[in-house]
């Protein structure tokens, strides 16, 4: 009797094991859930905050984030795609992750027309929260050199004129590495849903 309680034991302890064993082998592999590649690393920066206060690239470590590079007199897309995003920080603000796993930095390349005070009357038009969303401004120079060498967006024009870029929104993980580059104008595949869950999904890495 004593014999087989103390087998039971030995396969309870063995079953557990087992168990264990498959655990770590499920969360290494991910089961076919592929990780995004590393595209690139985000150069450092300081720019300026719709407070006045300076941000650096560092200020923004940690965490996922989502970056997109504007100008609030822009006809078309830059309204069209901050309001996606304002409808993503909705989704993020609902289950609580906003501010704290992830944020969103959105960069203005005119300076020149884009004044603090007219950064935050663009923003405030979208219900921005700002304790989780980061509007910037800084050298002209410096942020079209930020956007064509971490962003891979490039912008022609200047400030008498409405400028051309390219309308990407990049996904940043917390050791600013760049991890993805979606086309905000593809709005058949960039939703407001899909960042949420591709920006929640880096977050957990």
């Amino acid at each position: 009797m004593q014999t087989l309680k103390r087998y039971k034991w030995t396969w309870l302890l063995l079953l557990l094991a087992l168990g264990m064993a498959v655990y770590l082998v499920w969360t290494s592999l991910d089961f076919g859930q592929k990780k995004l590649p590393v595209i690139g690393e985000v150069q450092d920066f300081t720019l300026e905050n719709v407070d006045g206060t300076p941000v650096t690239l560092a200020d923004t470590q940690g965490k996922a984030r989502l970056f997109y590079f504007f100008f609030t007199d822009c006809p078309d897309v830059c309204p069209v795609t901050t309001f996606m995003l304002s409808q993503t920080q909705k989704l993020l603000l609902e289950d609580g992750s906003f501010g704290k796993d992830v944020e969103f930095v959105s960069i203005s390349f005119d300076p020149e027309r884009d004044t603090r005070e007219a950064i935050r009357t663009f923003a405030d038009r979208f219900k921005v929260n700002y304790d989780g969303w980061y509007f910037l401004r800084g050298d002209q120079e410096a942020v079209r050199e930020l956007a064509a060498q971490s962003f891979k967006v490039l912008i022609a024009g200047n400030n008498k004129e409405n400028f051309a870029h390219a309308n990407l929104i990049g996904l940043v993980d917390r050791n600013n590495r760049l991890r993805a580059l979606y086309e905000a104008g593809d709005t058949e595949n960039i939703t407001p849903e899909f960042l949420a869950e591709s920006v929640k999904a880096l977050a957990l890495e």
